[in-house]
């Protein structure tokens, strides 16, 4: 698998068929999964504006490289900025007619929001409501949006539902999500926007987040290294590949719903201990493992009640975890070339 070739997607919601003209900004353009459906959006013949910050939270040449795959399409309209920056974000939305708006950009991951509490702070409440109020000014009527597991908090029901209460959360970014589900409802009840979020499921695949265990796990098995698995490996996630996830983006952008929450994930809860197996296979290594206690703001459990997104979204998951990892890590092993006696010193082919 080449660094441009991802597969090819192939949408369950066939029917997803997007007005001749239209034009999606996608904020994150350049992030994991935010590439993934401009990308898509792209093929589909769809005019994709695209945002990105380039922050270096993690290898900006990652995300340059996802980006000039981007860039090969002439229907692609990139800006590199920050949301806090309301003057940019008035000339975005100002010098584009925009038909509907795809924010997934944030700043990502738990243990971050530990000690960098103001990034979060800034991008995902600060970002957040300096767009959806341009977009309200700007008359745009469809605004979906990425929101997190993470919202579920210290919730001890399995599977999480959109129904369940989520007034306990255990971290910074799991309440900057929160925060932003509320700031939606406040302009879909004020204003009449049509707002959508999105809770994602561990989202993984090519061209994934560095900071993942699946990035980090096959990293340091390839290295001989040792790997850190925490709460003594009693975890269980629902992991969910990129493409299910991609598929439930684009339901949520052509339905654009009046306000509706959704989880996208695979109903289905791996042990972290089998997740490790896998990767062991498919690299034909074994690892030595430090076990760790449960750290700050993380949870035992995820499991996504998938039943609200199958009846609005026609969403179902096609990927599973075993063909999901074999896809990583053939793109992985193609991604990440041997550069002199160590071969994972993080540059790029």
């Amino acid at each position: 698998m080449s660094k441009g070739d991802l597969g090819g997607l192939k949408l369950i919601n066939m029917n997803i068929k997007f007005k001749k003209n239209t034009t999606i900004l996608v904020t994150g353009s350049a992030g994991f999964i935010g590439f993934h459906v401009a990308k898509k959006l792209l093929e589909m013949g769809v005019r994709v504006v695209g945002l990105d910050s380039l922050s270096d939270y993690y290898d900006v040449n990652l995300k340059k490289d996802r980006n000039k795959i981007l860039k090969k399409f002439n229907n692609y309209k990139f800006y590199k900025g920050n949301l806090t920056n309301l003057k940019f974000v008035k000339k975005v939305l100002a010098t584009n007619k925009i038909d509907k708006v795809c924010h997934l950009a944030a700043q990502a991951g738990v243990r971050y929001s530990l000690t960098h509490p103001q990034t979060y702070i800034q991008s995902n409440i600060v970002g957040f409501a300096n767009l959806i109020d341009e977009v309200k000014n700007h008359k745009i009527k469809d605004f979906i949006y990425a929101s997190s597991s993470s919202v579920y908090g210290k919730n001890q029901k399995l599977p999480f539902s959109v129904d369940d209460n989520v007034d306990k959360p255990i971290s910074l970014y799991a309440a900057s999500k929160k925060a932003d589900e509320l700031i939606a409802h406040t302009y879909h009840h004020l204003y009449g926007l049509n707002c959508t979020g999105l809770r994602f499921f561990t989202v993984y695949g090519p061209y994934g987040r560095p900071d993942m265990a699946l990035f980090l796990f096959t990293k340091a098995i390839l290295a001989n290294q040792t790997i850190k698995v925490f709460n003594h490996g009693q975890m269980k996630r629902d992991f969910t590949y990129i493409d299910d996830i991609v598929d439930g983006v684009l339901s949520a952008l052509y339905h654009s719903y009046p306000y509706e929450i959704f989880n996208l994930g695979n109903n289905k809860s791996v042990k972290l201990q089998h997740f490790i197996e896998l990767i062991e296979k498919n690299l034909a290594k074994k690892t030595t493992k430090k076990m760790m206690p449960m750290q700050a703001g993380d949870v035992s459990d995820t499991f996504a009640d998938i039943k609200h997104s199958q009846a609005k979204l026609k969403f179902k998951p096609q990927t599973n975890i075993e063909d999901g990892i074999k896809k990583f890590i053939t793109w992985y092993k193609d991604y990440y070339r041997p550069n002199g006696d160590h071969p994972l010193d993080g540059k790029i082919k």
